[in-house]
């Protein structure tokens, strides 16, 4: 079946006729497909007919017996075969979630390892009927664009949109894990800290993290000069942690996630006199169009009492619930 490129139409087609054609395609065989799709083999033929007539060119080269795809129609069945997988998991999850409860979140990957899913269990415990997703990405989403309700993000109030909520700040401190202290020296004094090994981001010194690194710390206490026993360089802040945990070095931790590292004993401040204050706070930031649902605001409450837990534990004042919103 050949057509002239008069034929050809600029405007998408239809899918009603796709699964035809995918079922044909992967048989190369008419009656064959409308068994498979319980319709009669005329029924799928003029489905393809009308497929090929709205493409604008021929799909199948009919023999007697067989029918054969050409170079268009193989073209068409290579895009078919991604999209029609994907259309029905995407229907399926919907057929699934139908009438259920939900509440979609991003937040970046320690943030979600270190903070939210240690003290998710909690929630779910009280709110059985609210099914939760979370997509931990360092990349932030686009809440008008993406399926999110809630996005936690860490950065500077100046960069956060307006209707942001403040949940808490942090210090960084550094730490270790107990038995790495008591089998060594006791640390003292600043200058100490470098005769251990020190861990910390790999890339913290090429972005906008650089206030987080030993150098910085370094510099605030007059050690300029100071150089480690040796460096240990990990991706993430859930990493770096894991490694002081397992007595690996000494980290320069954010005080509100390993605040409950602290409170059990796993981890020790080994200077807590030498705090440093970071410029960065953790946010909650909720998308206007799921702002009006129940399971949304009983998630956002939620938050904002672990956060509020939190706040106590670091020993951060004043109480940022006087001014936690963004004008």
């Amino acid at each position: 079946m050949q057509h002239s490129q008069t034929h050809l139409r600029s405007r998408p087609i239809s899918a009603g006729h796709l699964r035809a054609f995918e079922a044909v395609a992967r048989h190369l065989n008419f009656r064959a497909a409308a068994e498979e799709m319980a319709l009669t083999q005329s029924a799928v033929s003029r489905q393809i007919q009308s497929l090929e007539e709205e493409v604008g060119v021929g799909l199948f080269l009919r023999h007697t017996r067989a029918v054969e795809l050409t170079s268009a129609g193989a073209q068409l069945l290579l895009a078919v075969q991604q999209a029609l997988p994907r259309i029905d998991g995407a229907v399926r999850q919907i057929r699934q979630s139908a009438g259920r409860k939900s509440v979609s979140l991003t937040t970046f990957a320690s943030f979600a390892s270190m903070w939210l899913i240690p003290r998710l269990e909690a929630f779910q415990r009280d709110n059985p009927d609210i099914d939760i997703r979370i997509d931990a990405t360092d990349t932030a989403l686009d809440m008008d664009l993406a399926d999110i309700d809630i996005a936690l993000r860490y950065g500077p109030g100046e960069s956060m949109p307006a209707g942001s909520i403040r949940l808490f700040g942090e210090t960084l401190t550094p730490v270790a894990s107990p038995w790495l202290i008591k089998s060594n020296p006791p640390i003292k004094v600043p200058a100490d800290i470098a005769r251990f090994t020190l861990i910390e981001a790999g890339d913290a010194h090429r972005s906008h993290l650089e206030w987080l690194t030993w150098r910085r710390w370094f510099e605030v206490n007059d050690l300029q000069r100071a150089q480690p026993k040796r460096w240990l360089y990990f991706n993430y802040a859930y990493q770096m942690v894991q490694a002081a945990l397992t007595g690996q070095g000494l980290v320069l931790a954010r005080s509100s996630l390993i605040a409950e590292s602290l409170a059990n004993g796993d981890l020790v401040e080994v200077l807590p006199q030498h705090r440093m204050d970071s410029p960065m706070a953790y946010w909650l930031i909720v998308g206007p169009r799921s702002a009006p649902r129940a399971e949304i605001q009983a998630f956002r409450d939620w938050l904002e009492a672990q956060a509020a837990i939190t706040r106590e534990t670091i020993g951060e004042v004043p109480d940022p619930d006087t001014v936690d919103q963004l004008d």
